[in-house]
């Protein structure tokens, strides 16, 4: 891991780095000691430092948390490849949205997840992020690329998905087994509320809870990120009290 820059506003700490070829973003509370991870990814056609994921990132470091965010591939500073291209050129021509999201997500799962993964081991052996379960965030693109995520990785502990539907991730979803928050949007034009109650009953998971409130896919309401990183400060807490997992 190579940090390329650091900068300190307003008690939080933003250092940008790179991970072999993956750019990411690390905010910590500025002055801090070890404080839990949250990883942060975003959502389709956005990148590390969206208006939307910053915003989060620095509400859950005001919370306590360190919070990492990297460019899914074929996003923000990673290149492109044809077959990328090729779906999005679909969802453009207004083919079936809920087949053409899930072919999209299907192509970058792969590589996202071993990033990640790569990623979360790099970051746990900073001083400044604890050693306990990890937490996951990632709403739309970045549920969709977050499910088989935490499907295969047992370092994470709680979870915060939603805004998409089951269309590709059921299978995987059955496997998740951490505490989940469902974030819906009742009136949402792009993931029709029928795929979005599916995904939700797809998770495996009994202790999961859905939150639903009106308005389309982007009006999630900001009271809705206070509340998550109290889910988080209590998922993750019980989970380090029930087994705690050193640095790897």
């Amino acid at each position: 891991m190579r940090f390329t820059s650091l900068t300190s506003s307003d008690g939080v700490t933003e250092q940008f780095f790179t991970l072999d070829d993956v750019p990411g973003v690390l905010w910590t509370p500025q002055a801090a000691g070890p404080s839990p991870l949250i990883l942060l990814g975003h959502g389709g056609g956005q990148h590390k430092t969206a208006p939307g994921v910053v915003a989060r990132a620095r509400r859950y470091v005001a919370a306590g948390f360190a919070v990492v965010a990297i460019d899914a591939p074929n996003h923000g500073d990673r290149p492109k490849d044809e077959e990328f291209g090729r779906i999005v050129a679909g969802l453009r021509g207004g083919g079936d949205p809920g087949a053409l999201v899930a072919a999209m997500h299907a192509h970058l799962a792969g590589q996202a997840v071993a990033e990640w993964r790569a990623v979360l081991t790099a970051v746990r052996r900073l001083d400044e992020v604890g050693d306990g379960p990890a937490g996951y965030c990632g709403l739309s693109m970045g549920c969709g690329l977050g499910i088989p995520l935490i499907a295969a990785e047992p370092r994470i502990g709680a979870a915060v998905l939603g805004l998409l539907g089951a269309d590709g991730l059921a299978g995987e979803a059955a496997q998740v087994k951490v505490p989940v928050r469902f974030l819906l949007q009742w009136d949402d034009r792009l993931v029709p509320r029928e795929r979005g109650l599916a995904l939700f009953d797809a998770l495996g998971t009994s202790d999961k809870t859905l939150h639903a409130n009106p308005g389309g896919h982007g009006d999630v309401p900001a009271f809705e990120v206070d509340d998550e990183a109290r889910f988080f400060a209590r998922h993750l807490a019980r989970s380090r009290a029930n087994g705690s997992s050193s640095k790897r």
